[in-house]
């Protein structure tokens, strides 16, 4: 085993207010691509590229367009945890880990038993007619076709943060004060360069920055601890014995 990944695992049995920031990469293992790697989705080829496509612009001016893109390629109805929202989760039970910070819009730390966790960019499981408000769940746009319209005749928009849109306030103050109180900070699967999330690390002020990502950040020099390998594999190891 990594000597890196065992000393993470001595690190957490001697931390007790861990905050778990994640991006896409967490929930790759889950079976739902990225966007930035090889296979990921600004990688494969549509009309549009996917971040025009995911823009409130194109959201409000092709609506359809972004429904047919947004049904085939953002829901993954079937997807499950995988060991890295188990292993967050477990420790979440242990008093351990204090809150999960998340980029992705899977709904998978949920799923898995964590309770609390902040949806940077929104949740693909929730749904709001822009119009009257009334709630509609994933299923119910599965089950749509073009734009899904509310009974009152409104457009319904998923809850999520679209390109050119800001994101909630009270969601990032209260990501800015976890990190800020946390005495251990593990940054996963995500690449550090979509901002404002990727800045919010800034306000750790311990010494546990942890950064585990198959791939070089541009936050590397900063972290008291780097481990290139897979997120669900490293925290499944180091849980199991708590």
């Amino acid at each position: 085993m990594n000597d890196n990944i065992i000393k993470l695992r001595e690190m957490i049995e001697k931390s007790d207010n861990i905050v778990f920031f994640g991006g896409a990469g967490v929930s790759t293992e889950s079976g739902i691509p990225d966007f930035r790697s090889v296979d990921g989705l600004y990688n494969q080829k549509y009309k549009y590229p996917p971040e025009t496509i995911l823009s409130h612009t194109f959201f409000m001016r092709r609506t359809k367009e972004f429904f047919d893109f947004y049904r085939d390629k953002m829901l993954y109805r079937d997807a499950k945890p995988n060991k890295a929202h188990l292993a967050l989760a477990k420790l979440e039970r242990l008093g351990k880990c204090r809150a999960v910070i998340t980029q992705n819009i899977d709904g998978l730390h949920q799923a898995a038993g964590s309770k609390e966790v902040l949806e940077l960019h929104g949740s693909v499981l929730r749904n709001y007619c822009m119009s009257c408000g009334r709630f509609y769940d994933a299923d119910s746009i599965m089950r749509s076709s073009g734009v899904p319209e509310c009974g009152c005749g409104g457009i319904i928009k998923p809850d999520v943060v679209l390109y050119e849109e800001g994101l909630d306030n009270d969601t990032l103050t209260k990501a800015v004060r976890y990190i800020s109180d946390a005495d251990m900070l593990i940054v996963a699967g995500t690449s550090l360069t979509v901002y404002p999330a990727a800045g919010l690390i800034d306000y750790y002020r311990g010494n546990k920055l942890v950064l585990i990502n198959k791939s070089a950040t541009p936050r590397d020099s900063a972290a008291d601890l780097i481990i290139n390998e897979a997120v669900g594999e490293t925290l499944d190891f180091c849980t199991d014995r708590l």
